[in-house]
């Protein structure tokens, strides 16, 4: 079989078909991938930031080229990919910085201490180490910043690993364009191509994952798909860690003193939800208002007066049209505005649905329901203990906003218990943007990722491909260079 790319403004198909990968070649690319762990795992830090360094001056060199062939495949426009392009090289050389300071390694010291127990102990060193091949899954709604080079690859190698990359079937031009580049500026610093492989075809993205090479997996993307390959790493004789992004609906919670700043935190609110055609993991899918505020009433007016955006491709569009379809034939659920999907191409106009607390904790499917695209649910609550009864009934997210004022102990109380719901919790602001630095934590519970004690943006992402190794009374000689004296 074979992947086309589809331009998703009109939905015409254009440029050459670019065939699946077969078994054979898959299993000659993990092989390969496998080969060459064991010299980039021994690759001093400062040989890592060279190749992360130089694969980002590649990719400034051919933005022009990349972005404008990622746009026509994905619609999201020149000013959001130019942006979205410098965002990669960011990820690239804010890890290479990384491997300068060494302070990934965690490595630890502790001579021997000659005293009787329990003081005494044997000369221990211990240091974070690769783990091998990585198979990373890009995401259809961030080409170059999650995809095969975005920031699970990059964080792989300056692990350490070698990757393997799946092409996204919404994108595969811009995969090939990529894997070019990276392969060029792997020869030209006389490094193996092995460090970096594409694979295509959903048949080889499902072999990937259970090739005993692979020994970890990173995932952005649906549900659906990303347990699937969860349930298949874990299936396997040697199983794996998976670290998979997936649904998430970003809880809004609005407290009645915030309620007063009426139409700007609603324009806001629409500004973020439409975004990008709402296609963000960020999005913030939930907004929890207080009844008889009026925000309902002028979120209503502002979804109206809102343009229709490009969705990604036809599975974006039929998924977005099947959820509301669903919720809206929830009993007690009000569609305010009615989502429109049409064509040429995909073509989606904003859609409001709304629902009473009362009623959304017997029907917490509304609620926990995403839906990726620029439709939004919202939900009015009549007092805190409705408010209480609906938190207790959500599930996981990446992100959850607080709208509040500093004097309410009912915005402390939500900032504390939205924590337990969430990776990150945003005050006053909008979930949608995500900065790239070691603080930052982009994972959440279930069902929003897969392991919660790990990130996929920041440089503390790397630590998902690494594991620990404790040399004791090993001679100077035998050491990793960065444990000896």
């Amino acid at each position: 079989m074979s992947t086309h790319s589809v331009d998703p403004r009109n939905g015409e198909s254009f440029g050459p078909d670019i065939a699946d990968t077969t078994v054979a070649e898959l299993a000659a690319l993990v092989a390969g991938a496998a080969n060459v762990a064991g010299y980039w795992r021994r690759a001093p830090g400062s040989k890592r930031a060279q190749v992360l360094r130089t694969v980002a001056a590649a990719l400034d060199s051919a933005a022009e080229t990349l972005v404008e062939l990622a746009d026509r495949e994905s619609g999201l426009g020149t000013p959001r990919l130019t942006g979205e392009l410098a965002r990669t090289t960011f990820q690239l050389r804010t890890f290479a910085d990384l491997l300068d300071d060494g302070e990934y390694l965690e490595a630890i010291v502790e001579p021997m201490d000659p005293s009787p127990l329990p003081l005494g102990h044997p000369d221990l060193r211990r240091m974070l180490v690769g783990l091998g091949p990585v198979a990373v899954y890009g995401a259809s709604n961030f080409p170059f910043a999650f995809g095969v080079l975005g920031g699970d690859t990059a964080a792989a190698l300056a692990a350490g690993c070698p990757v393997v990359a799946k092409a996204h079937p919404a994108h595969p031009q811009t995969c090939e364009a990529i894997a070019v580049i990276v392969h060029g500026t792997l020869s030209s610093l006389g490094e193996p191509r092995e460090l970096f492989s594409l694979v295509r075809g959903f048949s080889g993205g499902r072999d990937l994952i259970t090739d005993p090479h692979i020994k970890a997996g990173a995932f952005t993307g649906s549900s659906t798909g990303g347990r699937a390959l969860f349930d298949l790493a874990a299936a396997r004789s040697e199983p794996i860690p998976f670290y998979g992004e997936l649904g998430s609906v970003n809880p809004v919670v609005v407290t009645p003193g915030a309620a007063g700043r009426g139409q700007e935190l609603v324009t806001e609110y629409l500004d973020s939800l439409t975004l990008g055609t709402g296609q963000f993991c960020t999005n913030p899918g939930l907004l929890i208002v207080p009844s008889g505020s009026g925000l309902l009433e002028l979120v209503t007016v502002g979804a109206k007066q809102r343009a229709a955006g490009v969705l990604l491709h036809g599975g974006v569009a039929e998924l977005l049209n099947r959820n509301v379809e669903t919720l809206a034939a929830i009993p007690g659920v009000r569609t305010l505005v009615e989502p429109a999907i049409f064509g040429p191409g995909f073509q989606a106009t904003p859609g409001i649905l709304a629902m009473a607390a009362r009623d959304a904790v017997h029907h917490a499917e509304f609620v926990r329901t995403e839906c990726f695209g620029p439709t939004g649910l919202v939900v009015e609550y009549d007092d805190v203990d409705q408010l209480w009864a609906l938190l207790e009934v959500l599930e996981g997210s990446l992100v959850a906003t607080v709208h509040g004022t500093e004097n309410e102990l009912l915005a402390g109380e939500l900032v504390e218990l939205l924590a337990t719901l969430a990776g990150r919790i945003v005050w006053n602001g909008w979930p949608t943007g995500v900065a790239v630095n070691r603080a930052q934590q982009h994972g959440g519970p279930s069902p929003a990722t897969t392991n919660p004690l790990f990130t996929s943006v920041g440089t503390t992402s790397i630590r998902r491909f690494q594991r620990p190794v404790t040399y004791q009374s090993v001679p100077q000689q035998y050491l990793p260079i960065e444990l000896r004296d």
